[in-house]
């Protein structure tokens, strides 16, 4: 009897440190969890909420991703601009390689201000060589344009600064939601 014991205690050991091997993993290397530090993401994301990295997903256009840049520090910004694009705004649209794109996710904002636009003119011309984003790099915005340290004023963001995707929001629980 206490050698069934003794090998089902064993059993419930191994499970226990596997769940924790397994949680470990997906924890620190599949998904990630960042918290929101500032609101260049308003409306999108506040400050506080808690995201999910996907270090696995293929980034797109209009994708939520995080980054790391050269002082350590990690920030959150929605990819404007893929390699090869030009990017431009005038009187608060985008275009890109000259085509107008919409942007739904700031359709609220827009209507709420008071004076002038979110986002200033700019164009990818007057920034980079060529005005295209360089191979291996994004050109990334944060929602809130008027208050977001983003591609128009550190440039493209390398590939291999994107820790990764940012699909969904955690938390506070009414915050919680997929990113779109």
């Amino acid at each position: 009897m206490k050698e069934k014991n003794l090998k089902r205690l064993w059993s419930w050991i191994w499970a226990a440190v596997l769940a924790v091997f397994i949680a470990v993993i997906i924890r620190f290397y599949l998904f990630v969890p960042i918290l929101v530090d500032g609101i260049s993401m308003m409306p999108t994301l506040h400050n506080d909420d808690r995201v999910i990295i996907n270090r696995f997903g293929h980034v797109d256009r209009f994708d939520v991703i995080v980054f790391r840049e050269n002082d350590g520090k990690e920030y959150i910004k929605r990819v404007i601009g893929l390699p090869g694009d030009t990017v431009e705004y005038k009187a608060d649209q985008l275009y890109i390689n000259g085509e107008k794109y919409d942007e739904p996710y700031l359709d609220n904002y827009k209507e709420k201000l008071k004076n002038g636009y979110l986002t200033d003119d700019y164009s990818s011309k007057d920034q980079l060589d060529g005005g295209k984003i360089p191979k291996n790099t994004y050109f990334v915005l944060g929602d809130n344009r008027r208050a977001s340290k983003d591609s128009r004023i550190i440039g493209p963001i390398p590939l291999s600064k994107v820790l990764g995707t940012t699909p969904i929001c955690y938390w506070p629980i009414e915050n919680a939601k997929l990113i779109d």
